[in-house]
C-alpha cells in the first residue's frame, strides 16, 4: 500500500474556505461543515491514492460510505508518512508516524482534531464504536516499512502481510454495525486470510518498478531463490527469463489466493457482491502484471477503461439492488465518556494496567531464566466435585473456578510466564449437563465482554472448533483475538470445544488439502510442515503440564506439544487453587532435569 504523498496535516479553515466557493452537495456528515470538509478530503485521497479502493466503497451503502474513506485515508497517511524515503532519514520517518498516532490519541480524548483525516477518523471512531487499539500493530508494520525489508520464507511474509487484517476488520466491524454482518463462516477464515495475503502480492507485483527505484524488492527468499538469477535481474532491472518466470510464477499464485468463492458464503448478498468483485479486479490486476513484460520494471501496469468498465458496471446494479432490500442506519454522532483520568476509553484502549497484588502480599518467586518454563498449559479440574463436595450444584463449582482463573492470569504476568494455555471446554464436555455446559459457556461469554483480564497485558488466542458453539461466543472469541492480536506480554490460549484427537485429524486434512492444491510434495513432508498447518503454528511445545483436581492423565489435551512435557498433578479442586499455586508449579518445574532423549551427564 504505497503511492504519491499525500498531505498529512491540512488547515481546516483552508479547505472551508475553498469549499464554500463550490457548489456543495448533501452532507455525509450532519450539518458539521467541518466534518462535512473532513470527509469529503477523506474521499479524494481515496480517490486520488487507490480507485480500485475508491471504487469498492462505491459498492457500499451511503450510511458505511463516510467511515470506510476515513479509514482507508489514514490508513493512505501513515503509509505516506512511513513511504516519503526522499524526505528525511527513516529515524526521521519513523517519528512522523509515531506523531501521527500520538496526535491521534490525544484526539480522541478530546473528540475532535484539527487534521482532516484525524478529524473524520476520530468522529468515525466515536459514532461507529470502533476500537482503533486494534491497528497498533499496523502502525508498527508501517514503521517497520520505513526500514529495508527482507523476509526469509513465506511465513515471514505472511506475518507482515498481517498488517493489512485490522484495517478490513475495522470495514467488517462497520458492516455489523450498520445491520449488514459481513460474517465469514468459521471454516473459511483460512481463505480469508489467503485473500488477504492476495492482494498484498497483487500490490507488490504491480508497485514493483516503485520499489525496485527504493532498492525494495518484497518477495520472500524463498520464492526468489525458486528462479535462480530472477533477484539479481530484477535488482539490475533486466527483463531475463528468469525474471518473466518468477513473474509468471506470482501472478499464478496471486490468482489462486483471490480466488475464493466459498469465502462469501451465508455472507448478507451486498457484502459478498463488494468481495466478489475486489476479487475480479485484483485478477485483472494480475492480468495487466502478466500483460506488462518488460514495462513492469519502467511503471505500474493498470487495467484498461475497458476491463474495469465490465467489472464494475454489473456490480454497482446488482450492488444497488442488494442494498436496497436491507434497511441500514447510521448511529449519531458520540461525544468521548471522559473517565475520571480525564481521557476517553477510546483514548485509553492501549493503556495497559499491571494485574492486581495478591490480596495476602504474595510475591512471586525469583527463578532463573534458564529454568524458567515459556509455555505452561493447565487441565482446570474440580470444579464440579468441588461444588458438590459442599452440597452445591454443579454449574456453582464453575462460578467458583472463574476466580482462580484470573489468578493463574494474574500469577503468569507476575512471574513473566510468556504462554499460558487453559483447558476450558473440550470436545467430551458435551456429554454433561446441559445446565451444566450454559454455565460454563456463559461465564466464558461475560468474561470475555467484560473480565478483568481484558486491560491486562494479554493477548487472547480461543483454540477449539466452533461446531456446536453459540454464534454470539464465537464471534467474541474472535473479537477479542482481533483486539488483543499486539499485545507483547502473556499470550493467553483457552481452548473451548477442544480435543486433541480431532485437532490432529483437521490439521492433517489440511495438509492433504495443500499437497492436492500443490502447495507443498508430499514426498518431502515432515514434522515442520505438519505445525505450520496447526491452528496456532506458532504456539511452541508445552514445558510443563499441570493439572489439578487429583487426576493423573492428559484427557487428549495438546498431543502435539506435550510431547516432552513435564507432568505435575496436584489434589486440589480448581476453584482452591491460586496465583501461589502457579508459582509452585513452575518451581517444582525449575528443579527437574529435562534430557529430551538424551544421556544425564
Amino acid at each position: 500500500m504505497r503511492a504519491t504523498p499525500q498531505p498529512t496535516t491540512t488547515d481546516i479553515d483552508a479547505v472551508l474556505s475553498a469549499q464554500r466557493r463550490r457548489p456543495t452537495r448533501r452532507p455525509p456528515a450532519g450539518g458539521d461543515p467541518s466534518l462535512r470538509a473532513a470527509y469529503r478530503h477523506c474521499r479524494r485521497i481515496t480517490r486520488e491514492h487507490d480507485p480500485g479502493i475508491h471504487a469498492l466503497i462505491q459498492l457500499m451503502p451511503a450510511v458505511l460510505r463516510p467511515p470506510c474513506r476515513a479509514l482507508w485515508a489514514a490508513a493512505s497517511v501513515l503509509d505516506d508518512l512511513a513511504d516519503q524515503r526522499r524526505d528525511g532519514s527513516p529515524a526521521e520517518r519513523a517519528a512522523r508516524v509515531e506523531a501521527w498516532t500520538q496526535a491521534l490519541q490525544r484526539d480522541l480524548a478530546a473528540g475532535t482534531s484539527t487534521d482532516l483525516v484525524r478529524h473524520a477518523l476520530v468522529d468515525t471512531a466515536l459514532r461507529w464504536r470502533l476500537d482503533l487499539s486494534s491497528l497498533q500493530g499496523a502502525v508498527t508494520s508501517t514503521l517497520d516499512d520505513v526500514r529495508d525489508r527482507r523476509f526469509a520464507d513465506w511465513a515471514e511474509w505472511r506475518s507482515w502481510c498481517e498488517a493489512l487484517v485490522p484495517w478490513v476488520d475495522q470495514v467488517r466491524h462497520l458492516f455489523a454495525q450498520a445491520g449488514a454482518p459481513m460474517t465469514l463462516r468459521l471454516d473459511r477464515h483460512k481463505d480469508y486470510k489467503r485473500f488477504i495475503d492476495g492482494a498484498q502480492l497483487t500490490d507488490i507485483l504491480t508497485d514493483l518498478s516503485a520499489d525496485l527505484t527504493q532498492g525494495l524488492l518484497l518477495l520472500p527468499q524463498e520464492a526468489l531463490d525458486a528462479f535462480p538469477g530472477a533477484e539479481d535481474d530484477l535488482r539490475q532491472r533486466r527483463w531475463s527469463p528468469a525474471a518473466a518466470a518468477l513473474t509468471d510464477a506470482m501472478t499464478a499464485l496471486g490468482r489462486q489466493w483471490v480466488t475464493r468463492p466459498a469465502m462469501t458464503r451465508g455472507m448478507h448478498p451486498g457484502a459478498a457482491i463488494v468481495l466478489d468483485t475486489a476479487a475480479r479486479l485484483l485478477r485483472a490486476q494480475l492480468d495487466a502484471v502478466d500483460a506488462a513484460g518488460p514495462t513492469l520494471l519502467r511503471r505500474a501496469p493498470r487495467p484498461s477503461v475497458v476491463t474495469r468498465t465490465r467489472i464494475l458496471a454489473p456490480a454497482r446494479i446488482r450492488s444497488k439492488v442488494a442494498w436496497s432490500l436491507t434497511p441500514l442506519t447510521a448511529p449519531g454522532p458520540r461525544r468521548p465518556a471522559v473517565t475520571v483520568s480525564g481521557t476517553s476509553p477510546e483514548a485509553q484502549s492501549t493503556t495497559l494496567r499491571p494485574p492486581p497484588p495478591h490480596p495476602d502480599g504474595a510475591r512471586p518467586p525469583q527463578i532463573a531464566a534458564d529454568r524458567m518454563p515459556a509455555h505452561v498449559a493447565v487441565i482446570m479440574d474440580g470444579n464440579g466435585r468441588w461444588a458438590e463436595q459442599r452440597g452445591l450444584p454443579r454449574p456453582e463449582g464453575h462460578r467458583a473456578g472463574g476466580t482462580a482463573t484470573y489468578e493463574m492470569v494474574y500469577g503468569a504476568l507476575e512471574i513473566g510466564l510468556r504462554h499460558l494455555t487453559l483447558y476450558a471446554f473440550s470436545t467430551e464436555n458435551w456429554k454433561r449437563d446441559p445446565e451444566e455446559i450454559t454455565t460454563i459457556l456463559e461465564a466464558i461469554r461475560r468474561d470475555l465482554d467484560e473480565g478483568p483480564i481484558r486491560d491486562l497485558d494479554v493477548r487472547q488466542r480461543w483454540l477449539g472448533h466452533p461446531d456446536k458453539l453459540p454464534e454470539e461466543l464465537v464471534q467474541a472469541l474472535l473479537r477479542e483475538e482481533r483486539r488483543t492480536r499486539n499485545r507483547t506480554g502473556l499470550t493467553l490460549t483457552v481452548c473451548i470445544n477442544y480435543g486433541g484427537r480431532d485437532e490432529i485429524t483437521r490439521t492433517a486434512a489440511a495438509l492433504a488439502q495443500a499437497a492436492h492444491a500443490g502447495d507443498i510434495d508430499p514426498r518431502l513432508i515432515g514434522e515442520d510442515d505438519f505445525a505450520r498447518h496447526l491452528p496456532h503454528p506458532d504456539m511452541p511445545d508445552v514445558d510443563l503440564l499441570w493439572r489439578t483436581g487429583n487426576e493423573q492423565r492428559t484427557s487428549n489435551f495438546l498431543p502435539w506439544y506435550t510431547t516432552y512435557a513435564e507432568l505435575y498433578f496436584t489434589p486440589d479442586y480448581w476453584p482452591d487453587v491460586d496465583r501461589r499455586d502457579l508459582w509452585q508449579a513452575i518451581t517444582e518445574y525449575s528443579r527437574r532435569q529435562r534430557r529430551h532423549g538424551g544421556a544425564t551427564r
